[in-house]
């Protein structure tokens, strides 16, 4: 092992030397500094981790004439694992962005409790220390015997060691880095790393380490970041049994929509480019789309049939025709008792027409309740017959609890159960789509950074429409980006094939792109990106995936309204 005067000592130990040899070295040592720099600027900008560790290494290569090196990464198990692996004598490349995997085993830094000192990349990391050794064949200390193996299996000769750690700004390591063989660059021979060596490594280590602390401290915050909103999601879902798995598949359908946009040519979608960071700013839009639900109240998120409230009222409904089958039924006994008193002769025949009388009530009174309690489900359409029915009966009189006469149904009653379509009423419906406003009030609260700047926009624009008839702001095509668009498409797609919502029955494939064709030529959703999921068999795939196998039927494209093959 040694110790390195600084470069200032070597030029000032020159006095003997000429002035054009002075001048020389000044000009060597600036030019490999202006490489040190210029590798130090190349490494901050680095965002790919593979990138990042190879460029570490290499440049610690470059600026040291070394034939080989190693990086190593140090693990939560105590331990080195190897990343980055170059022998350019023995065109050796392994690890990084080779593809390459290393297969070699993590170096222990504790044996039995003990520290493995005999290692000299493991000596480096626990000490802390550098070890510049000039020929590994006649260093006492350490333990080369898996490199003689090596030296001897490829027909190599390692030498001189320079070996570095890697500390963060809290002088914590995080790495070691290794170098084999420094040659010399006129000869070619192996020489000695030299104190000029060692420190230019050592200062590039410095730069390393801050760079790869750097970029760790990014990923431990986006990671942070992206499972908060993963966290929020899921709790959005789970608020709701009938919703589960809404927040988690939109984000899904809108990344496999958005690069398939990217790769098409049609209209308004030819210069769409996104980059990585647009990509995944739509990525974390389609995870928040929905936040604002958590405002909205469960009572209304969770009302799988029109007269549920606090409990579904239908059974509080279907318990009144019960008691008019009763009254009913003690009508018709006491009419049969007056009757029995009457005159034999004239008995059968009056009885008989009680009988069928009341037969046939109770026969319209279990036809009406068969008929409530199926409207009471919900669905995608309700006649007007079937409203004035509600009506009709809502006119039947019973006594309640307290004796009083009164209409069968409540107003209140009346007015769910003629809901033309699905479960909610206007005002439930209102409370519903304020999430969206309730969304976009919450994103445009948070200090997004540059790269996600218009994730509130994109998010709260999944309920708007081509034509303007959409919400919350009533926007036009020509008003949205492609990001909200495409978030429009996997909002409305996921929703139809969803086999959790309490109003319908899950759809199948073919039935939910019916409807989706319907809505290109409402122009609810956009034409061009609905041709591209079509074109691009996004639902298949999606359905492949994530849809029940009784739901994935025979898709004849050429029948989807509005699409042409």
């Amino acid at each position: 092992m040694s110790t390195s005067p600084s470069i200032s000592d070597q030029l000032s130990g020159q006095q003997s030397v000429s002035p054009d040899a002075i001048n020389k070295l000044r000009s060597h040592l600036l030019e490999r500094v202006n490489r040190l720099n210029e590798i130090g600027v190349a490494l901050s900008s680095m965002r790919n981790t593979d990138m990042l560790l190879e460029t570490i290494l290499m440049g610690a290569k470059a600026l040291t004439h070394a034939d080989a090196g190693t990086l190593y990464t140090v693990t939560d198990h105590e331990t080195l694992k190897f990343q980055i692996l170059r022998t350019d004598s023995l065109n050796i490349a392994q690890g990084g962005t080779t593809g390459v995997a290393i297969k070699l085993p993590e170096l222990p830094l504790y044996r039995h409790g003990k520290p493995n000192l005999a290692m000299v990349a493991a000596y480096t990391a626990i000490k802390g220390q550098t070890v510049n050794i000039p020929d590994a064949y006649e260093a006492d200390g350490f333990d080369f015997s898996g490199m003689r193996a090596f030296d001897k299996a490829m027909n190599y000769r390692s030498k001189s060691f320079l070996t570095v750690p890697l500390k963060n700004h809290e002088s914590t390591l995080i790495g070691v880095l290794q170098l084999i063989n420094s040659l010399d660059q006129e000869s070619g021979e192996i020489k000695p790393f030299s104190p000029e060596d060692q420190q230019l490594a050592e200062s590039l280590a410095s730069q390393a380490a801050i760079a790869l602390t750097n970029q760790r401290l990014i990923a431990d915050l986006k990671e942070l970041f992206e499972s908060f909103i993963r966290t929020i999601a899921t709790a959005i879902d789970d608020k709701s049994p009938y919703t589960g798995g809404h927040g988690n598949r939109v984000p899904i359908l809108a990344e496999m929509l958005a690069k398939a946009a990217k790769e098409s040519d049609l209209g308004d979608l030819k210069g769409f480019n996104p980059t990585e960071d647009e990509m995944y700013e739509i990525r974390i839009a389609a995870w928040m789309h929905d936040c604002g639900k958590v405002v909205t109240p469960e009572y209304v998120v969770d009302k799988a049939t029109k007269l549920e409230t606090i409990y579904d009222r239908i059974k509080t409904v279907t318990t009144r025709f019960e008691v008019l089958k009763r009254d009913a039924e003690i009508e018709y006994l006491n009419n049969k008792v007056a009757i029995l008193s009457s005159p034999a002769a004239e008995q059968q025949a009056q009885l008989a027409l009680i009988e069928q009388a009341f037969n046939e009530r109770l026969a319209q009174l279990d036809s009406d309740k068969k008929f409530i309690i199926e409207t009471n489900r919900g669905g995608e359409s309700m006649s007007e017959a079937s409203q004035d029915r509600i009506k009709q009966i809502s006119r039947y009189r019973w006594r309640g609890p307290d004796g009083k006469e009164e209409p069968f149904l409540t107003e209140n009653e009346v007015y769910n159960l003629c809901i033309p379509k699905g479960t909610l009423t206007p005002e439930e419906r209102s409370i519903i789509n304020h999430h969206v406003t309730a969304t976009k009030k919450m994103l445009n609260t948070l200090p997004f950074p540059k790269n996600l700047k218009r994730v509130p926009e994109f998010a709260a624009s999944h309920h708007e429409t081509m034509n303007g008839k959409g919400y919350p702001d009533g926007l036009v095509r020509e008003q949205m980006p492609i990001p909200a668009r495409i978030m429009a498409i996997a909002d409305v797609f996921e929703a139809l094939t969803a086999s959790d919502r309490p109003y319908k029955p899950a759809k199948s494939l073919s039935a939910s792109l019916k409807i989706l064709g319907f809505m290109k030529k409402d122009q609810h959703i956009d034409h061009e990106l609905f041709d591209v999921f079509i074109r691009s068999k996004i639902y298949r795939t999606y359905a492949e995936q994530y849809l029940d196998p009784s739901q994935i039927d025979e898709v004849d494209e050429s029948q989807i309204p509005g699409y042409v093959p």
